[in-house]
């Protein structure tokens, strides 16, 4: 216990220690955040105010557009300030909870997606009783057992992690308080913490995928029984967004972490690591509205009662 509380906070190394680039830096992470806010907050107001997205599907999109805000909220401010003012130094309790906050979001995500390709699969395989399997019950259950695996999940691993003894060396190699890398400081046994991580995380990556996978490969396989032209088309067009949400944000992560060791360097995961946390929170409204024409709907009809 007196080790643990040898480190009071953190030195934070960023993405850079080149001070010319440190403004571009900001102005560009500015940018990405407020196009971030706009579009996720954007969105989800949007849904609450035109009674024709008041559905199963754009029930889960307002929520993960809500996730998102908070995703990215939990790093880019951080970053930003950091950027700015020079100062890289983070409270011990204030690393603890931007970890907290970003695997909360982080976990929510993969399964909101998970709980987006079930609700496709009712829509486009078996959309007779789409309204009886897909009833309000249905959606809150989903949607509240995603913030609870989100919530319990992250609660295990910052315990797991903060309970290490941190000492010696509170320099994160990092520009956020990444599980590993605060890992990494540990000068006792982190055998068994790593097993955590690796369990649980891979688990539930794991059980995600597969729900994704066998929505898709009823989804697929319903499309292509399919005699009209204009049937393919929408129930493409049905699952077209959450498919490329799904591809940007997996994709993401199989480079991550599925890439040899061998290939793996800190410069190359940070910039990863900047695409998983920034942009694709700030993508997937982009994604949605671009795509879908009810959204477009939506937007054009606010914008004309605005004026």
């Amino acid at each position: 216990m007196e080790n643990r509380t040898e480190v009071t906070e953190f030195l934070l190394l960023g993405l850079t220690s080149d001070p010319h680039l440190q403004l571009p830096l900001f102005i560009t992470f500015l940018l990405i955040y407020t196009v971030t806010v706009a579009g996720n907050l954007g969105m989800i107001l949007l849904i609450l105010l035109d009674s024709r997205l008041h559905s199963p599907m754009y029930f889960f999109l307002g929520n993960l557009s809500l996730v998102d805000f908070g995703y990215s909220s939990a790093v880019t401010p951080t970053v930003m300030a950091g950027l700015l003012t020079g100062d890289q130094l983070i409270s011990y309790n204030a690393c603890a909870a931007q970890m907290f906050f970003f695997v909360t979001f982080a976990t929510v995500e993969s399964n909101l997606l998970a709980s987006m390709a079930y609700d496709r699969y009712a829509a486009v395989c078996k959309p007779l009783h789409y309204t009886t399997t897909m009833t309000t019950s249905v959606c809150s259950c989903l949607i509240l057992g995603s913030y609870i695996c989100g919530f319990l999940i992250a609660a295990i691993h910052v315990g797991d992690t903060f309970s290490l003894s941190l000492c010696n060396d509170n320099v994160v190699h990092h520009f956020f308080c990444d599980i590993p890398a605060v890992m990494v400081l540990s000068c006792s046994d982190r055998h068994f913490s790593e097993l955590v991580l690796v369990y649980i995380a891979g688990f539930n990556i794991f059980f995600v995928l597969l729900v994704i996978l066998i929505s898709y490969i009823f989804i697929f396989g319903t499309i292509i029984k399919l005699h009209s032209g204009a049937g393919h088309r929408k129930a493409l067009s049905t699952c077209a967004s959450h498919f490329t949400a799904v591809s940007i944000f997996y994709g993401t992560v199989i480079f991550m972490y599925l890439q040899p060791s061998s290939s793996h360097s800190m410069d190359t995961d940070k910039v990863a690591s900047v695409f998983y946390t920034m942009v694709i929170p700030m993508l997937n409204p982009m994604v949605y509205s671009l795509r879908n024409k009810e959204v477009n709907s939506a937007f054009t009809k606010f914008i004309l009662k605005a004026k």
